[in-house]
């Protein structure tokens, strides 16, 4: 039988000719087909002797694998150079597109927090903080509400021990701040606001359990009633950009105030209640020892939630604590 190394080379250069896996098929016909070289010698095998048998059927078998792998490679490098073009031709974007850097904004109520804050700064108030947690003494004793007092009713809420609260008001921080007052050997005038976070157990559309509260004070020889309406009035005026709104008081009772009063500013062609105030209550002036004889001083407190959902016009307080990001969208445009 006559050597048929040759075969290999052929087949290879063959193949490698061949750009599609239908010619490849076609040239594998001329070497592994029913005609082919290889299997015509594979036929030819019978009519060797026994001797010469198994050395030629052993040679032939070499060489039709080193056809095969041949077409094999030639038979992946095609199917690969198909896929190649092909996700060329059809490429997909599969990454996510970057995400745009969202714009955030303030709170409506830090909003009307800050206004607050700005627009008592320009007539002479400074601000005052406290903590939120406060003794017994601060929070009621201080402000002339003793133990058993019927006026804790309202503000007896959330305890965190025997002697401590969640603050009701923010009032404790006028006390504070006329107690540092006198360690530092200042005297009044003192014009302050108190703007911060009060706990009550109050929840429906109008009251929340947590909300903003800014007391104010103003301590000094000669105030009165006229002052604090004055104040009172020129806020709101300045707040809601209203010159025609005006203010009235009604008697109302406090005990850290005397006399009290419930504050209504005209709304809608009505009155609308936004506060209580009155004059700074001799015994909240011993604990801190100030002379009432010689001085007096007005204080007031304002619901910041209430302010907030008249400028914007919400109807539920609620909106204000729900992280709905629908609503607190609105105010970051």
């Amino acid at each position: 039988m006559a050597n048929l190394d040759h075969l290999i080379t052929e087949a290879e250069a063959d193949f490698a000719a061949c750009d599609t896996t239908t010619a490849l098929e076609d040239a594998k016909a001329k070497y592994l087909g029913k005609t082919g070289a290889l299997t015509t010698a594979l036929k030819g095998l019978g009519k060797l002797s026994a001797e010469e048998r198994p050395k030629a059927g052993a040679a032939i078998n070499v060489v039709k694998k080193g056809v095969e792998a041949a077409l094999n490679a030639r038979r992946e490098a095609i199917l690969d150079a198909a896929q190649a073009a092909q996700l060329a031709n059809e490429s997909l974007d599969i990454t996510l597109p970057a995400r745009a850097q969202s714009q955030g904004g303030l709170h409506p109520v830090t909003l009307t927090l800050q206004r607050i804050e700005q627009l008592f700064h320009s007539i002479g108030f400074d601000v005052a903080t406290g903590p939120e947690v406060e003794t017994d003494f601060y929070n009621f004793t201080a402000l002339n509400i003793p133990e058993n007092h019927p006026a804790r009713a309202m503000h007896d809420t959330f305890y965190v021990d025997d002697d401590h609260v969640l603050r009701t008001h923010t009032s404790p921080v006028q006390v504070h701040y006329m107690e540092d007052a006198l360690k530092e050997n200042k005297t009044p005038p003192l014009k302050i606001i108190a703007p911060g976070r009060v706990y009550r157990v109050d929840s429906d559309a109008t009251h929340s359990p947590m909300f903003h509260q800014v007391e104010g004070l103003w301590v000094d020889q000669e105030i009165s009633f006229a002052n604090l309406k004055g104040v009172v009035q020129d806020f709101l005026q300045k707040f809601f950009e209203r010159d025609d709104l005006t203010v009235r008081f009604r008697p109302s009772f406090f005990p850290f105030t005397e006399p009290s009063a419930e504050m209504d500013m005209s709304w809608n062609g009505g009155w609308l209640e936004i506060g209580g105030c009155g004059m700074v209550h001799p015994e909240v002036f011993k604990h801190v020892n100030i002379d009432s004889e010689q001085y007096q001083g007005f204080a007031f407190g304002l619901g910041v939630e209430r302010l907030a959902m008249l400028r914007y016009g919400v109807n539920d307080l609620r909106h204000f604590f729900n992280n709905d990001l629908r609503f607190l969208s609105q105010f970051s445009k």
